[in-house]
């Protein structure tokens, strides 16, 4: 004999077990901590996720400027609501800058600057190939080292010291660093820098175009 009262027990336990398992998503976002290194691209390999999916999902957070303690938002994985919105709210930068003052600081160190200006940068090795048969040396004839940047002299003047923020490269300080336009390019014209890397062509080469922001030093 068929027991009625038990059937519409199970199938409403069914209903309401099904309820619950929609009401959790099977496809929540998750909070990975970055360390100093990280990119989206080795993020998305790390876990599995697309790289469109990953920058989108954190789309307050520039790909130039992925620093140690920075909370990024990985997408398709399972963690609690409150910690993945905390994360979308993190847009704390690397530096400080006072626009009114003109002031930036990086480090813990305080730099005054007389202007901002938006450049597109590309990166040139020691390589002969790359220095027009002069060898590595710059402008003034002075040994190619880390800090120097060939610039367009009408935009930036020779000389000119400035801070290098926004790009990324494990050839180069993180976060920022101090330059000097010494070297100048065919190549190089209007908005443009050229920033000396050491290190091989190869290596130098995957640096790519990247936009960066100078601040120009007093």
């Amino acid at each position: 004999m068929i027991n009625k009262k038990r059937i519409a027990k199970t199938a409403t336990a069914l209903l309401t077990a099904a309820m619950l398992i929609q009401a959790v998503p099977a496809h929540a976002d998750s909070v990975h901590m970055a360390k100093e290194g990280d990119t989206f691209y080795t993020l998305s390999k790390q876990y599995g996720v697309g790289l469109n999916a990953l920058i989108k999902a954190n789309n307050d957070i520039s790909a130039y400027n992925i620093y140690g303690g920075l909370k990024i938002t990985i997408p398709g994985k399972t963690t609690n609501t409150a910690s993945a919105a905390a994360a979308k709210t993190v847009t704390a930068a690397s530096l400080d800058v006072n626009a009114d003052s003109k002031v930036v600081q990086a480090w813990g160190k305080t730099f005054d600057y007389s202007k901002a200006v938006d450049v597109k940068a590309t990166a040139y090795s020691a390589d002969a190939s790359e220095n027009g048969g002069w060898g590595a040396v710059d402008y003034f004839g002075n040994p190619l080292e880390l800090g120097t940047i060939a610039v367009d002299p009408s935009i930036i003047p020779l000389g000119t010291k400035v801070l290098v923020t926004g790009h990324t490269h494990p050839g180069l300080p993180k976060q920022a660093f101090v330059a000097t336009a010494r070297d100048v390019g065919s190549a190089i014209k209007g908005h443009k820098i050229d920033i000396f890397i050491p290190g091989s062509k190869q290596s130098v080469s995957t640096f790519g175009i990247q936009d960066v922001e100078l601040y120009i030093l007093k």
